[in-house]
């Protein structure tokens, strides 16, 4: 454990200097370093032989020296390496010493307080036409992490709206991703207009938080936006850890389906609106064709490059969730959701609404003259 918060690899003393990574054994002996000593008063001394130095974070990771260590990539591995080689003098006898290659690992962490890494929600994404689309769905490393979920964006309240998630539903989870704990934490569940975030399965390293609506009426209808500050704290009721996010939409699902003028007509009657493609999805629809069902949709910004959903906070509700039909207590469905715009076709009786794939985002349009054509319904509040 480094001593003091905010020291970085460079404030570790080592044989290898702060400016490279490898340094020829020969040139420690010498000036500025003197890395020699003889009490007989030799100082013709030479040496052959290299020392190397690397240091990786728990990711395998390459940082320079200059890092200063970040708690969610600790224990950090820092690896001298020797070549063979040997030690001679002028006048020694014997004359020159050779030594075999040889390594050392040490392992470092930064002093700091614990925190929270990473939010996890379903991580999943579905193979479509048997091709694998992880690249796409990816989101930017700076934002998302393809095995461990969204990184943690602001820790000050006033910004927690750059956390994940900005959306909700009844049933949905995620998990945080903790470093820093000595012990398993207690979370007190957080309630704002209706809305709760309990947290169970607590551990060192980590907790679910599950979002929950108060009762089943579907008249429910909260004052959003509203910040959520979980506090963990430990077995003397001292704060450790807090997570914050701030919560602007609310979803309410339907695992059945509809025509689209029931679906139109049941999200009024209940005071909602039937979603819109940015509402679910940043996909675009770059690269398709005039055909495709997809052209002239506008999806959440920043914009995934193609026509699925890439992971991005704050770009949609499927975007932010990942594939839905794998939350079990949700109540989401595995086929396409009516939202309210459409397109115009050129020939009559042609017109089409947009449908958003609920497990990868994807936007595409179906005939809703149809009395027999049906999809699932989902509605947003605001």
């Amino acid at each position: 454990m480094l001593p003091v918060a905010g020291q970085s690899f460079a404030d570790i003393g080592m044989l290898v200097p702060a400016y490279t990574n490898s340094v020829a054994l020969n040139s420690l002996i010498g000036p500025p370093y003197n890395y020699w000593g003889d009490d007989d008063g030799d100082t013709d001394v030479t040496a052959t032989g290299s020392l190397s130095l690397s240091i990786v974070d728990k990711y395998n990771q390459p940082v320079t020296r200059h890092t200063v260590p970040d708690i969610c990539k600790a224990p950090y591995q820092v690896k001298l390496t020797s070549t063979d080689g040997t030690l001679s003098t002028r006048y020694g006898v014997p004359r020159s010493r050779s030594f075999s290659a040889s390594n050392v690992t040490y392992y470092i962490n930064p002093q700091a307080r614990a925190v929270v890494c990473f939010a996890r929600p379903n991580l999943k994404y579905f193979l479509i036409n048997e091709r694998d689309y992880s690249n796409e769905v990816r989101g930017p490393a700076s934002i998302w992490n393809e095995n461990k979920g969204f990184l943690t964006q602001s820790t000050n309240p006033s910004s927690y709206g750059l956390n994940f998630p900005t959306t909700g539903a009844n049933n949905l989870y995620f998990d945080l991703d903790i470093a820093g704990s000595n012990e398993a934490l207690s979370w007190a569940p957080v309630s704002h207009e209706g809305i709760t975030a309990t947290m169970t399965n607590s551990s060192r390293t980590g907790v679910r938080v599950t979002l929950t609506r108060y009762g089943l009426n579907s008249l429910f209808r909260p004052s959003l936006p509203q910040t959520f500050e979980l506090v963990g704290r430990d077995g003397r009721g001292n704060e450790v850890v807090k997570y914050g996010f701030v919560l602007k939409q609310w979803f309410y699902t339907y695992d059945k389906r509809y025509t689209y003028d029931k679906a139109l007509s049941g999200c009024s009657d209940l005071r909602l609106r039937l979603a819109t493609v940015k509402d679910l999805t940043n996909a675009s629809c770059n690269g398709l064709n005039v055909n495709s069902g997809c052209i002239r949709a506008v999806g959440a910004t920043p914009s995934s490059p193609n026509n699925y959903f890439q992971r991005i906070i704050g770009a949609g509700f499927f975007s932010e969730w990942g594939s839905m039909s794998l939350y079990s207590k949700a109540a989401f469905g595995i086929d396409g959701y009516w939202t309210s715009e459409g397109i115009e076709h050129m020939l009559p009786g042609k017109s089409r609404k947009y449908t958003v794939n609920p497990n990868n985002g994807s936007v595409g349009a179906s005939l809703f003259s149809s009395n027999y054509l049906t999809g699932l319904m989902v509605c947003v509040w605001p």
